[in-house]
């Protein structure tokens, strides 16, 4: 079944009620799959330990490219974390002529709805941005979907901007493969990143501006909350 966020962005089609109601039935299906997925997936988050931690030998600022289905969640987890200094949403793995959201819901540009996180390495390491994106941001099992949102532009990928971060991504999906972190495989591809095309000016920060709409509150939401218990030193309120 495919239902999902569009119903917001082409709300000009239908009804409030239709789309509420929509939503609603959407919500509670996508919270007894949520439940049963929780319950057989491991709890423990494997550490990237001292390999993982902030550098001061690293200087300024630097950028890691993630996707993990709906760019609104990925990017309020990501926002909520400390020594994240910007995030923005928009779309990678295509070409630019395509990077419109109209254009990319067709899932046939090659694009991921992404999240571009700047970063202090100081503060925060690209491996503790890995154990986030893996634990929280989204279900890293998940393939061409994440929850709702069906196709290939949901997919999950770790678009890499140098070799050190494919390394950081691969040795952290291996990791998690050890560690039995979830009972199915990780599908995300670990590919490099070739161009990030910022989203349309209604898409950033669509968690702060929208936080009562239904998609939000029962698939964006929940992922703030975990990010605040799994990583409390590592949370930021916005």
């Amino acid at each position: 079944m495919k239902l999902s966020r569009e119903f917001k962005i082409r709300g000009s089609m239908t009804s409030f009620m239709f789309q509420f109601l929509v939503f609603l039935f959407m919500s509670i299906t996508m919270a007894c799959t949520t439940a049963k997925s929780s319950a057989s997936t491991a709890t423990a988050v494997p550490s990237a330990q001292a390999a993982a931690s902030p550098s001061t030998a690293v200087k300024g600022e630097q950028v890691a490219v993630f996707a993990g289905g709906c760019f609104w969640g990925v990017e309020a987890v990501f926002e909520h974390v400390k020594g994240v200094t910007d995030v923005t949403s928009g779309y990678s793995g295509g070409k630019k002529e395509t990077a419109d959201y109209e254009t990319v819901s067709s899932g046939k540009t090659g694009h991921a709805e992404s999240v571009k996180v700047k970063f202090d390495p100081s503060v925060v390491s690209y491996s503790q941005l890995l154990e986030v994106f893996f634990s929280v941001a989204h279900d890293p099992t998940q393939l061409n979907y994440q929850g709702p949102d069906h196709g290939t532009q949901y997919r999950s990928a770790i678009f890499y901007s140098d070799d050190e971060q494919r390394r950081n991504a691969l040795a952290y999906i291996e990791k998690i493969n050890q560690a039995k972190m979830y009972p199915g495989p990780i599908v995300t591809q670990v590919v490099p990143l070739e161009a990030f095309y910022e989203a349309e000016s209604y898409h950033q920060d669509y968690m702060k501006h929208n936080p009562n709409e239904p998609y939000i509150v029962y698939n964006d939401a929940p992922k703030v909350a975990a990010l605040k218990k799994k990583f409390p030193d590592r949370y930021v309120e916005k």
